[in-house]
């Protein structure tokens, strides 16, 4: 704990507020709340933790904190400050998909739609539906009943749905408003519960046509009745008042919190959403958390009533939401809510070992790692590795990797500007130098460690260039391969000693995937590289043909062997004049003959 931290512990209030917490760089890395800040906040710099705790707490360099009048008032602004900051730490929802729903359009003449997106514009909305083929079967089933426009354009003649019994063509006739009126309504019956009473119509209409003869218009019938049973019996029945709702549980168990939620919807379970991820602060503040960011930054729809387990904070979740909330007490809803903490405890079980594997593949491998080299956990490594054949086309490559895991969106490839030939020392000194001075520069996140694929010599070379040309003070190493082209031994210390590491441990799997990503990376960019050149190199000198010409023939031919294989009347019809067609076909066919 550093004296910044210790004085500010010391004048931290009784009051309730949020609190960010802060890494070396000023990246504010988590957000917290609490009824009492000073108790809370000084939790985090006494005592004992568990291990992702303490990986928190080793990277936290300073703090701020909001005073708030109210824990709830702290509450609303910390799921304000997460959305805004995305700090490492707090919990990253898993998803941001919506349902689709069933839209009857605020028109004169309506339609039946399928959408994502609640809008407040008049319009019915009627769902949300598990997947997006439940959602369409539905809507082909209503279509065929009820005969809306499906236009979204009125046309000025009649199209294929008036004629397949579909629509009522508006667009043509004069249809009474009336008519729209009713079958809005009957669509509202049929998807509020309603549809036995349309089937047992169309079961009377069935048996009088086949009374009547009208065989084809019977079968017609039958066949929607089908479609009826089919929709609406995939998903059971779990209440009989038809209500939206949705049910919420919790598990927690080694630091680890499941949430369950089960979206019910016109009395049916449809679709349930699990979240498992790590928790900082106490299991029902983050759960509060969990519920707000739920529905404020994925959009879900939220319906008449939300069901919470009863040792929530009934008052807060009510805050956040302008919606029923219950803590049911017995009956049905509260055998609901123990089904979704029953499931959460099971997906908590289950995916324990997966993500205790899946920790100590990267995070766990990143602590042991930072362990054996003597140094803070390496959350940020940053590998170089240099690519030429007898030093043409040089090219270096860097990746990041973050948390034991690739960042691919950080990675960096470098064409070499002030060497020739193949000086690998000196290719990777100008890269160095460019990469940190960037960062320095525009005040970019430092690496925690840097790696180099390499020995001693380009080490060294590295080392120079941060603390004599940059003076940043960084930990370096160098990755040694052995004579298979394996990743062999780890060179670290002031003399560049080998870290003693197990062969089979997390953390020299850790390094050889690094160093195998920055190999990869390099040499694919060399290859572009050369692929490239090699290209431009065959064009270059053809008197007529400049840069945009050049372009254009690679974009509509793709390679140069098209290009070569081309004649002269398909080299004009590209846009190339005649004698420059020419040029083109007689340089390459000569090259081609040499």
């Amino acid at each position: 704990m550093n004296e910044q931290i210790k004085n500010k512990l010391a004048l931290l209030p009784d009051q309730p507020g949020c609190y960010l917490m802060k890494d070396k760089n000023g990246t504010i890395i988590y957000v917290g709340k609490a009824k009492v800040l000073k108790n809370r906040v000084r939790s985090y710099f006494t005592g004992s933790h568990d291990t992702k705790t303490e990986r928190l707490v080793s990277e936290i360099e300073d703090f701020e904190y909001i005073v708030t009048e109210s824990n709830i008032e702290a509450l609303l602004l910390e799921i304000n400050l997460i959305k805004k900051n995305d700090p490492k730490y707090n919990i990253m929802l898993k998803d941001d998909k919506t349902y689709p729903f069933i839209k009857i359009t605020n028109e004169d003449y309506p339609r039946l739609l399928i959408t994502r997106k609640v809008l407040k514009d008049k319009a019915l909305y009627f769902g949300p539906y598990p997947d997006v083929r439940a959602a369409n079967d539905t809507k082909k089933l209503l279509d065929r009943l009820f005969p809306l426009r499906k236009c979204k354009v009125m046309p000025k003649e009649v199209c294929l749905y008036y004629h397949m019994g579909q629509c009522l063509a508006p667009c043509v006739f004069d249809v009474p408003k009336e008519r729209y009126t009713e079958m809005v309504k009957e669509i509202k019956q049929f998807l509020s519960g309603g549809h036995s009473d349309i089937q047992a119509d169309l079961e009377a209409k069935m048996n009088e046509a086949a009374m009547n003869m009208e065989f084809e218009k019977a079968a017609e019938y039958r066949d929607q009745i089908r479609s009826i049973e089919t929709v609406m019996t995939r998903q059971k029945m779990t209440q009989a008042d038809l209500m939206d709702r949705d049910v919420f549980g919790y598990a927690v168990d080694k630091g680890w919190m499941c949430v369950q939620v089960f979206f019910v919807r016109q009395g049916k379970l449809i679709e349930r959403d699990v979240s498992i991820f790590p928790f900082y602060n106490e299991a029902t503040e983050d759960f509060l958390t969990y519920i707000g960011r739920f529905y404020q930054e994925n959009e879900h729809f939220i319906p008449k009533e939300v069901l919470i387990p009863d040792s929530i904070d009934q008052e807060s979740v009510q805050a956040m939401l302008e919606t029923k909330i219950l803590q049911p007490k017995r009956g049905e809803k509260k055998k609901l809510v123990e089904l979704a903490n029953k499931n959460a405890h099971v997906a908590l079980a289950e995916k324990f070992d997966l993500i205790q594997r899946k920790q100590e593949r990267t995070i766990g491998a990143v602590e042991k790692l930072g362990n054996a080299m003597g140094i803070p956990s390496p959350t940020r490594i940053e590998a170089f590795d240099n690519s030429n054949i007898m030093g043409t086309d040089p090219v270096s490559a860097m990746v990041v990797f973050i948390d034991g895991r690739p960042a691919k969106n950080e990675y960096r490839k470098y064409k070499i500007k002030t060497v020739k030939g193949p000086d690998d020392y000196a290719s990777m000194r100008e890269v160095i130098y460019r990469r940190y001075a960037r960062v320095l520069r525009e005040n970019l996140p430092f690496p925690d460690l840097i790696l180099i694929d390499g020995g001693k010599g380009q080490v060294d070379v590295a080392r120079d260039v941060l603390e004599n040309q940059l003076g940043l003070d960084i930990p370096i190493a160098g990755l040694a391969k052995n004579d298979k082209h394996k990743t062999s031994e780890m060179l670290f210390g002031p003399e560049l000693e080998v870290v003693p590491l197990e062969r089979n441990s997390p953390e020299f799997f850790l390094l050889q995937r690094i160093q195998d990503e920055v190999h990869r990376f390099a040499i694919t960019f060399h290859r572009q590289l050369r692929s490239k050149n090699s290209f431009a190199s065959r064009l270059d000198g053809i008197e007529g043909l400049g840069p945009k010409r050049k372009k254009n023939l690679l974009k509509e031919f793709k390679s140069l062997k098209k290009i070569q294989e081309a004649t002269i009347e398909e080299l004009q019809a590209h846009g190339l004049p005649k004698k420059v067609a020419e040029n083109v076909y007689h340089s390459l066919h000569e090259t081609e003959k040499k």
